[in-house]
């Protein structure tokens, strides 16, 4: 089940979050059993016609594996379409231990557009994956 509400991001903000008018960002989170157990946030990007961003996407640490991230990111794909959205940019860590996170982005279709070295410390690049999503 999706709940969907606009939402000031920050993760420390979410229960603030879900109360309407919280900026243009676009909140959805995964309940099971009466409790949040996953959750994405994006919006359409400032700087852009048709080009949205996701900037949060979180699944609890006993639901990974289960299919969940994937069918919250396939939400967001349908609500970024539904807005008349081109493409989906995600960015995040280029270390070791984003390893599984890079492969699951690729798995959903996403590819690597761009990697800025050393962005975020040294050894740590900023990896940017896209998805055309009006073909």
């Amino acid at each position: 089940m999706f709940y969907e509400a606009d939402v000031v991001i920050a993760l420390e903000l979410i229960d603030q979050g879900l109360t309407p008018g919280g900026g243009g960002y676009s909140f959805a989170v995964a309940e099971r059993d009466e409790r949040a157990v996953g959750y994405a946030c994006w919006s359409l990007n400032p700087m852009s016609d048709a080009v949205h961003d996701l900037y949060w996407i979180a699944v609890e640490r006993e639901q990974q594996g289960t299919g969940l991230g994937r069918r919250l990111l396939t939400h967001v794909e349908d609500q970024v379409r539904a807005a008349k959205g081109r493409s989906l940019m995600i960015e995040t860590g280029g270390k070791e231990s984003y390893a599984p996170t890079r492969a699951f982005y690729e798995a959903c279709g996403y590819r690597e557009v761009a990697r800025l070295e050393d962005f975020f410390r040294l050894g740590d690049d900023k990896v940017v994956f896209a998805k055309r999503l009006d073909r």
